[in-house]
């Protein structure tokens, strides 16, 4: 069966509100195993919006409308659908008993404006809310059936979990199920010639990849009657990918990022952690303590951005920064040793590099970045050059710093 999202408000057209509402439904209706090909966000406008439904009503099976079903004269999501479909609104006496102990519970009196949202179109089946004064309502036509959630996801999603969820599971005779082999230290374009094979004879299970900074996510994705089934799909299929990417597979939790999975490998290993910076400014210690209970492993941090703080608080000698200068695999060698004897850790990760718009040369163009991890005094350096602004450098400079802290501690840890 087909789904189709359409997300309701102006102030989403104007980005004056991230649509978080249409990603988590999107993501839950995979799940229920329906087909989602189309989603639109439509601004409170009685004519586009009206459009908009007539023409998803058409061409899906489902259509979820999230927003404007609130009391304001904006708020047009009902009578629109309503009109739509060819059903008339009449007053419920049950909803408007439900707004007004609403009201009471909270010792406040209804406004006349909240009655609007007591007016229901026929044979709608009416979605309690629990959090809030406007209902949900699920319509069905002819050949489509059209739920309508309201916009505030504090309302929202307890509403499409327990009670829209369980009329699509209903209608829905198959699940969607994912597994995400999460990868470090390859390039996409690399990673995707290693399962290129595999994508060109996929049927079901399907497989599809993701670039992110510094990683690359491979979604394995299953079509089945049911979790146990579409999980059966999978595992084969991951345990290939495995089989192909090795060590560079650092997960396969839906949850477990670079930075955790470095973090559990420390602890692993029983080895203490710290981290020398320049031209990241402290960020890849601030991916680390993300992390809960980081505090086990992570000893210091040292933000050094001049040569001196460089000199003074890590021992780089002037020597060496004369001679190779700050951005240099020298420095960051001796930056990641002197870290270590500092911080007293086992592991020290470094880095410095050129994050621009300027201070690129010829021979030290922007982009450019040494980073260092010292594992019990045993050094690797690697010399990067990262495109993009200087937000995406350092970002990519941080991504490739756990990385390599990660090989580090698999090779000498």
């Amino acid at each position: 069966m087909t789904v189709e999202l359409v997300c309701v408000g102006t102030e989403l057209l104007l980005g004056n509100i991230v649509n978080t509402n249409g990603a988590y439904l999107a993501e839950k209706c995979a799940e229920l195993g329906l087909s989602s090909y189309f989603q639109t966000v439509v601004g409170d406008n009685e004519e586009r919006l009206g459009e908009t439904l007539s023409q998803a009503v058409k061409r899906s099976d489902i259509v979820i409308v999230c927003g404007g079903l609130g009391p304001t004269e904006d708020d047009l999501t009902k009578e629109t659908a309503a009109r739509v479909l060819g059903k008339e609104l009449k007053l419920s006496e049950q909803v408007k008993e439900t707004i007004e102990a609403y009201f009471q519970k909270r010792g406040r009196k209804a406004a006349q404006n909240n009655w609007k949202q007591a007016m229901v179109p026929e044979g709608a089946l009416v979605l309690e809310n629990k959090n809030g004064t406007a209902p949900g309502l699920i319509l069905e036509a002819e050949g489509c059936r059209v739920i309508l959630l309201p916009g505030p996801p504090g309302e929202m999603i307890p509403m499409f979990e327990e009670q829209a969820v369980p009329y699509l599971r209903r209608l829905s005779p198959e699940v969607i199920c994912s597994k995400t082999v999460k990868i470090c230290g390859i390039p996409e374009s690399q990673a995707e010639i290693m399962v290129k094979d595999l994508i060109d004879t996929q049927t079901n299970p399907t497989i599809a990849t993701y670039a992110k900074t510094g990683e690359v996510h491979i979604r394995v994705t299953a079509r089945a009657s049911g979790k146990k089934e579409a999980q059966a799909l999978i595992k084969p299929v991951v345990k290939e990918l495995k089989r192909r990417f090795g060590h560079a597979v650092y997960s396969t939790k839906a949850g477990c990022t670079l930075e955790q999975a470095v973090v559990e490998l420390l602890k692993k290993k029983g080895l203490t952690v710290t981290c020398a910076e320049s031209c990241t400014g402290g960020m890849l210690s601030a991916r680390l303590v993300n992390v809960p209970g980081v505090s086990d492993v992570y000893r210091t941090g040292f933000v050094t951005y001049s040569n001196e703080a460089k000199h003074e608080f890590l021992k780089v000698k002037k020597s060496t920064l004369k001679e190779h200068g700050a951005v240099s695999a020298e420095t960051a060698a001796q930056m990641a040793l002197g870290a270590a004897r500092s911080g007293k850790a086992d592991v020290a990760a470094a880095l410095t590099g050129i994050a621009g718009p300027e201070g690129g040369t010829s021979k030290k163009p922007v982009g450019l970045v040494y980073i260092a991890c010292s594992v019990r005094g045993k050094v690797i350096v690697k010399r990067y050059v990262f495109t993009g602004n200087r937000q995406k450098v350092r970002e990519a400079a941080v991504a490739s710093a756990l990385t390599l802290i990660r090989d580090c501690i698999r090779r000498y840890g």
